[in-house]
């Protein structure tokens, strides 16, 4: 019978052999890719591997345009009004 230490130095070689066989295989595909760009002069400009990446800008911050002098309290107008401005005249707190 076959013990959980036999079992586990089987694997490992297996695993070894697994390795080199895949690295063997990915030189042969290297070595195929790089004949077949040779023979139609492709470069790798030409598979569209390379991309730019694109770096955007910090925004910046926008400007409040609503306060509630009595707590301080602002809001830019942008998205969902603050529930302090709820049922009041916004222009009432427009700053100036």
């Amino acid at each position: 019978m076959t013990t959980y230490q036999e079992y586990k130095a089987k694997i490992a070689e297996l695993e070894n052999l697994a390795e080199s066989a895949r690295k063997n295989e990915i030189a042969q595909a290297k070595e195929k890719v790089t004949a077949i760009m040779r023979e139609y002069g492709l470069t790798i400009a030409d598979l569209g591997g390379v991309t730019k990446v694109k770096t955007s800008k910090p925004r910046a911050p926008v400007p409040t345009k609503y306060r509630d002098d009595a707590t301080g309290q602002t809001w830019t107008g942008r998205g969902r009004a603050p529930k302090w401005l709820e049922g009041k005249n916004k222009d009432d707190y427009l700053i100036k």
